[in-house]
């Protein structure tokens, strides 16, 4: 009696679509901000391809050197553990503080469900994206928290108010963005003061 085997790039190409259909779910992760028409909240995979995009137009204002394409890539992946961890509210200090273990396993998770090799380089793109210590994971977070900004200055404030958050709890999350892009950060900064001035963030 033969034994039926699956050749090894068929088994490869099976752990590749198990990752493919898995982190389609993505798309069912919805963020606290509003597009940036204000119809509707924006879910975690639009906010990944919208950073991206940040990354390849905003690139001039990365620090001399950084690898752009590196960046867009820790951009497409960095918020793929949240398909376990859920979305966390970054002025919610209780859901920040539980953020990082339920993180952490969600990534050994879902980056094992690629071939090896694969596997750990994106898990090495998300690791550095945390880490923040290479000027690419520093001007990638600096777009990550960018972006939230400019939708909520486009919708009148969108989760600010909503959430009773502060300008002074704003500006300490633009020093992210100061770290990644000065220029980035300046203007994130202009954008606070001008929402407070429309009435739009509280002080």
């Amino acid at each position: 009696m033969s034994r039926v085997t699956i050749a090894p790039e068929e088994d490869r190409l099976n752990a590749q679509i198990a990752f493919a259909v898995e982190i389609d779910k993505l798309k069912r992760v919805v963020r606290r901000n509003l597009l940036m028409d204000g119809s509707r909240r924006e879910n975690d995979a639009e906010h990944s391809w919208y950073v991206g995009m940040l990354a390849m137009v905003l690139g001039e204002h990365a620090p001399p050197g950084t690898d752009i394409q590196r960046v867009v890539a820790m951009l497409l992946v960095h918020d793929l553990v949240e398909i376990d961890a859920g979305d966390t509210f970054v002025y919610d200090q209780a859901a920040v503080a539980a953020q990082a273990e339920a993180e952490r396993a969600a990534a050994d998770r879902i980056f094992a469900l690629l071939p090896g090799e694969q596997g750990e380089r994106m898990r090495e793109l998300w690791d550095e994206f945390e880490a923040r210590e290479t000027r690419e994971a520093r001007f990638a977070r600096a777009l990550d928290r960018f972006a939230p900004i400019l939708a909520n200055h486009h919708t009148e404030g969108g989760t600010w108010p909503l959430f009773k958050v502060t300008a002074a709890q704003v500006k300490e999350k633009v020093r992210l963005i100061e770290e990644g892009s000065p220029s980035l950060g300046a203007y994130a900064l202009e954008l606070v003061e001008l929402s407070v001035a429309r009435g739009h963030l509280s002080e």
